[in-house]
């Protein structure tokens, strides 16, 4: 693998505790993934991310970091994470990680030490009132008060008091962090709520400052020759975005605007069109990306009538035609994988698993449902345990009960029924990953002259990638078929179908 490989990665991510469970107790871990290892490699992808395995109360499902040098016990033990490590490396798989570095637990050694001794609160923002009105992204008030009569900011939830960066402490601490991990082989970092560490007393996101922070993080990564920073940076300013990946910053970050887009001809073009714009100048691949852990799945997503996805749970529940939506659901990943940059696949998207919209109350664990009264279901429904094999729950995840319930519908989906079904999800994936590995990933596209609903562009090799978002067929361009997400109809396109062309 080249040593620009991050530009052009397919990219897995693991959540973790619903991935695979080899110990029994019905939550993933690392001897899980280690044992599905082969599995990865046979799909296809060039990365695994995973988010945070480290000590956690999992208040918000391990989001809130009790001890950024170890492993959460559940997930298994550090000496095991760096064979986990070794043996993704045997098989060409890099890794990434996320860092936290907005906020901590507290449970934390620092945070408890704050609670018993005022004197060490400068590594939190700690004030004896609320020093504004801010509101937690989690619902409710973003101050909470300790015995002492003080108040601390946690722009999360209460277990996630935010650092403070103006301490030099902080700073010192993630540098050794993002060192301790490279020091044990690991190829990149993903940084949760980049844009959120410097805070003003009006403001707590994208302010300038927060750049310092990255090009010294990027000084800390270029120490170990070929190591990648990724940049959780929600921005409406595409400007603004772009600063985070200026040439001594971040590597590359996530395409939320792409993630978010309705499944609509026009806004996919504007949209696509517009991540060029901002990455070409300066020189960053982009990267596309239809879910992950905190988004409604494709399946369900795209089988509504409004498929915009926006955060707080506002169409839950509304209904979805599933068929509609798996259709869908692989025309967007052929056309996401034919994009030019790096692609990333949420577990169980290879699988085209809807979101689990019926869990019973008592059994979310998301704080969003809790904080919000109710009223936000939480992201509990794209985090349910991934179906291996078998006709009925735990799925082969695992021998006991999973942590979350799998619907008795998911025996059709297990990855062991799909593999020897040549039409699968499944399969469809692997061929894709297979073929963008040879002729796409990173370099620019060309869009070609089309009609009506359709989005058509050739890439550096030749591939042409056509996706017809219109309600009827149309004819394809000359060029010999390699892959379509749907059948053809007497050689025509289908509605909401990709398909992938060859030079003749």
């Amino acid at each position: 693998m080249s040593q620009t490989w991050w530009r052009g990665a397919a990219i897995y991510q693991v959540y973790l505790r619903s991935f695979a469970d080899g110990n029994g107790d019905g939550i993933g871990d690392l001897a899980g993934l280690r044992s599905r290892l082969p599995y990865l490699k046979d799909l296809g992808i060039d990365a695994v991310w995973l988010n945070p395995w480290y000590p956690s109360p999992m208040a918000d499902g391990g989001y809130d970091v009790a001890d950024y040098r170890d492993i959460e016990p559940v997930f298994g033990t550090l000496s095991e994470a760096e064979r986990f490590i070794e043996e993704a490396h045997e098989l060409d798989i890099k890794v990434i990680i996320d860092v936290v570095p907005n906020h901590s637990s507290t449970q934390s050694a620092w945070f408890k030490e704050a609670l018993e001794n005022p004197a060490a609160r400068d590594r939190f923002w700690f004030a004896d009132e609320p020093l504004n009105d801010w509101q937690s992204i989690f619902g409710g008030s973003a101050w909470t008060q300790v015995p002492d009569g003080q108040w601390y900011l946690h722009l999360f939830a209460p277990e996630q008091p935010d650092f403070n960066w103006t301490n030099p402490e902080v700073h010192q601490e993630f540098e050794d962090v993002l060192r301790f991990w490279f020091d044990r082989g690991v190829d990149g970092v993903r940084i949760d709520s980049a844009a959120l560490l410097i805070k003003s007393d009006t403001k707590y996101e994208d302010l300038d400052e927060v750049h310092d922070v990255y090009r010294r993080w990027r000084e800390v990564a270029d120490e170990y020759g070929e190591r990648i920073l990724i940049g959780e940076v929600w921005l409406p300013d595409q400007e603004r975005f772009a600063r985070y990946l200026r040439p001594d910053e971040l590597h590359t970050a996530f395409n939320f605007d792409f993630l978010s887009c309705p499944w609509d001809p026009a806004e996919l073009r504007r949209v696509i069109d517009l991540t060029l714009t901002t990455h070409t100048p300066i020189g960053a691949p982009p990267t596309w990306v239809l879910s992950n852990h905190d988004v409604t799945r494709p399946v369900t997503r795209y089988g509504r009538a409004d498929t915009t996805f926006a955060h707080g749970g506002r169409l839950h529940g509304t209904p979805s035609d599933l068929e509609l939506g798996y259709r869908r659901a692989r025309a967007a990943a052929l056309l996401a994988m034919a994009l030019p940059g790096s692609v990333y696949v949420y577990q169980g998207e290879e699988l085209g698993l809807p979101e689990v919209e019926d869990l019973a109350d008592e059994l979310r664990q998301d704080p969003m449902y809790a904080r919000s009264g109710g009223t936000n279901p939480g992201r509990d429904g794209c985090r349910v345990p991934l179906p291996w094999s078998g006709e009925e729950p735990p799925f082969g995840f695992g021998a006991g009960t999973p942590w979350l319930p799998q619907p008795e519908g998911w025996r059709k989906l297990t990855a062991e029924a799909q593999r020897t079904d040549l039409g699968s999800m499944l399969n469809l994936y692997r061929t894709a990953l297979g073929l963008r590995r040879d002729l796409l990933g990173d370099g620019t596209l060309t869009w070609l002259p089309a009609e009506g609903d359709v989005l058509a562009f050739t890439r550096d090799s030749g591939l042409t990638s056509v996706t017809n978002l219109g309600p009827g067929p149309v004819p394809l361009p000359a060029g010999r078929l390699l892959l379509a997400s749907g059948a053809l109809e007497d050689g025509a396109l289908p509605s909401d179908t990709t398909a992938w062309l060859a030079r003749d």
